[in-house]
C-alpha cells in the first residue's frame, strides 16, 4: 500500500466516524510506521494514531519514546502506543520475542520520558525536557496468561487479536487478575478486539479473504503451546494449530497465502467477522457485551474504501458510545 493510499484511507476513515488509526510495526515486512503516522497526523484533525504493535527491542526504548513525543507534538497530543514482545518484526530476522520484564521496563521508560521526567537509563541520567504534549496511552498486546496479567498491571489498554467472544472473556480474566494484583481498577482498562473483516452476502468468498488472519494468530499460539501446559490454555485457542505445517513470514498477512491452508471455516468465523452488515453489527454487539471497548479493522483484505464506506454508513451509527478503528 502506497503512502498516498494510506493517507487517503485515513482521511476517509476519520470522515466515516472512526476514532483511531493504527498501523503495524514490522519494519522488514512493511514500511516504517513512524513516517507514515506523521503523514496520517498531518492529514487528520481528531483521529488518534498509534502502533499496533511496536516492541521493546527493534528500537532503543529512548528512540521509541522520542518518536512518540515528537508525533504527540505534531498531532496535538493524539498519539497512542500499542506494544508487545515482538513477533513478526523479530522472527523474520530469525530472532525470538523479548521478555515481559523488558516490556515492562520499556513501557516505564516511554512514560517517564514523555512526561518530561529525568531518569537513569543504562547508568546515565537523561531527560526529554521538550516533551510537553502528554504521555501516550499504552496498549499492551498479549495472548498468554502471563502477558495478559502484564497488560492488567501496566496497560491503559489491552490488544486482543481476534473477535472470538469466548476467548476474549478468557483473556480478560487474566487482565483483571493482573490489574487487581497491582491495585488497579480493571474497569478503566480499555479493551481492543482487532481482526480482519469482510462484508459480503457470500460467506465462502468472505472467508477466503480473511483466512490469513487466524494463520497470523497461529504464530502466537504455537509459541504459547511451547511454554504452557495444555490444561492452562483453552482448546478453542490451541486446537486449530495441530495441522499447521509451518509459516513463511515472507507471506505474512497475505490474502490467499498457503500459510492459511490449515485454517478451517469454523476458526475463520470465530476469529474474524464475515457476512453482511447486519451480521457484523450483531457480532460487534456481542463483543461489546463481553467488555470490548474498541474494535480495530485490519484493512489488508482488499476493497478497503468499500469496507470503510459500509462501516461508516451502516454499522458505526449503531454504536454511538463505541470506538471503531
Amino acid at each position: 500500500m502506497t503512502p498516498d493510499h494510506i493517507v487517503s484511507l485515513t482521511r476517509q476513515a476519520e470522515a466515516a466516524g472512526f476514532g483511531y488509526g493504527w498501523i503495524f510495526d514490522s519494519h522488514v515486512l512493511w514500511q516504517e510506521p513512524y513516517p507514515l503516522m506523521t503523514l496520517m497526523a498531518a492529514n487528520t484533525r481528531r483521529m488518534r494514531l498509534g502502533t499496533c504493535v511496536t516492541n521493546p527491542v527493534v528500537r532503543d526504548a529512548t528512540v521509541t519514546a522520542s518518536l512518540l513525543a515528537t508525533l504527540n507534538r505534531i498531532s496535538g497530543g493524539r498519539m497512542d502506543c500499542g506494544i508487545g514482545r515482538g513477533d513478526s518484526s523479530r522472527r523474520v530476522m530469525g530472532k525470538k520475542p523479548t521478555t515481559l520484564e523488558n516490556l515492562e521496563q520499556t513501557v516505564q521508560v516511554i512514560r517517564d520520558l514523555n512526561s518530561g521526567k529525568e531518569i537513569t537509563y543504562e547508568g546515565h541520567p537523561i531527560q526529554m525536557a521538550w516533551a510537553d504534549s502528554g504521555v501516550p496511552p499504552i496498549w499492551v498486546a498479549g495472548y498468554g496468561p502471563k502477558a495478559l496479567k502484564c497488560a492488567g498491571r501496566i496497560g491503559d489498554g489491552v490488544i486482543l487479536q481476534f473477535a472470538d467472544p469466548h476467548l476474549i472473556k478468557w483473556c480478560l480474566g487474566f487482565v483483571k487478575q493482573g490489574a487487581e494484583e497491582a491495585g488497579r481498577d480493571f474497569s478503566k482498562i480499555r479493551v481492543m478486539s482487532a481482526t480482519a473483516v469482510w462484508i459480503s452476502e457470500d460467506k465462502k468468498i468472505a472467508r477466503e479473504r480473511v483466512r490469513w488472519f487466524p494463520a497470523l494468530v497461529s504464530n502466537h499460539v504455537v509459541d504459547l503451546v511451547s511454554r504452557y501446559k495444555p490444561e492452562e490454555l483453552p482448546p478453542e485457542l490451541t486446537s486449530y494449530v495441530s495441522d499447521r505445517k509451518g509459516y513463511n513470514y515472507l507471506h505474512h498477512a497475505e490474502v490467499g497465502s498457503s500459510n492459511a491452508e490449515f485454517v478451517t471455516d469454523e476458526v475463520v468465523d470465530r476469529f474474524c467477522i464475515v457476512g453482511n452488515a447486519a451480521e457484523h453489527t450483531r457480532k460487534l454487539q456481542e463483543l461489546r457485551s463481553h467488555g470490548v471497548t474498541q474494535f480495530n479493522i485490519y484493512l489488508m483484505c482488499g476493497e478497503e474504501e468499500k469496507t470503510l464506506e459500509i462501516y461508516g454508513r451502516d454499522i458505526i451509527p449503531s454504536f454511538s458510545a463505541a470506538k471503531f478503528v
